[in-house]
């Protein structure tokens, strides 16, 4: 009951802000965006989980979140409060300084236990996981702070870089990191180049939202089309345009 209300109280923000612009993915029952964390479970849901064996936790970037509400500032905020309270993680993936990816804390912990098992450097990710993990927002650690801060000795650092947790940032500090991610990072880039691509060839560089929704995939497309579309909206690589038809989709010349 108490969530209905949010999302309702939501709703009446979110339609006030907008003067009546145009949204699209993320709806609740009243027809208006979501809240945040509505908002992200609908995205974490077009992850390809199968794609990677389901080893990899559900990614969501935050700019996807700024192709469904607009107010970016208030984005921000909220993401940062689910930080806090511990329910969500967010990593730079390192392709791009302004993308960072979200995950949700209980599925990065339980992917990451899930691939130590039996291995040498569980016990030491583990003691990461419950150390730092849990209760840092940190988006990279020095070498001073893992070691005075949170009592890391220098082989365990790295056995948390050998086991992914941790990925060298420069010389004496790390990013908080997801195992096994190279993958994902290889294909989003690939798929987001080959939607784009077919965003400009279209006539005026222009297509509407609904038709290239429902194109047949390429080979080089290996996600769903619409994690793609909250992709290069969010990070404004197209624009988003209400029209009488739908929402228009033009390429943006940078």
């Amino acid at each position: 009951m108490n969530r209905k209300r949010a999302l309702i109280s939501d709703t009446f923000k979110v339609k006030k802000r907008r003067n009546g612009a145009e949204t699209f993915g993320g709806v609740d029952d009243e027809g208006g965006p979501a809240d945040i964390k509505s908002t992200l479970e609908y995205l974490m849901t077009l992850f390809p989980r199968k794609l990677f064996n389901d080893t990899l936790p559900q990614i969501v970037l935050k700019h996807q979140l700024y192709s469904i509400h607009k107010d970016k500032t208030l984005v921000d905020k909220e993401v940062n409060k689910l930080r806090e309270d511990g329910e969500l993680l967010m990593f730079q993936l390192g392709f791009d300084a302004e993308a960072f990816g979200l995950v949700f804390a209980s599925d990065y912990k339980a992917k990451v236990l899930a691939g130590q098992e039996g291995k040498g450097t569980q016990a030491t990710v583990e003691k990461f996981l419950e150390k730092v993990v849990s209760l840092s927002t940190d988006l990279s650690f020095s070498k001073d702070k893992m070691l005075r801060e949170f009592l890391f000795t220098d082989s365990e650092i790295t056995q948390l870089v050998k086991s992914g947790v941790l990925t060298v940032r420069d010389a004496g500090s790390w990013w908080l990191s997801i195992p096994n991610s190279g993958k994902f990072t290889k294909y989003f880039i690939q798929g987001r180049k080959a939607v784009l691509g077919m965003v400009k060839k279209s006539k005026y560089s222009e297509v509407l939202k609904a038709d290239i929704e429902e194109r047949r995939t390429t080979s080089q497309v290996k996600f769903h089309m619409k994690y793609h579309i909250h992709d290069i909206v969010g990070a404004e690589l197209v624009e988003s345009i209400p029209t009488t038809s739908g929402i228009l989709l033009r390429f943006v010349d940078s």
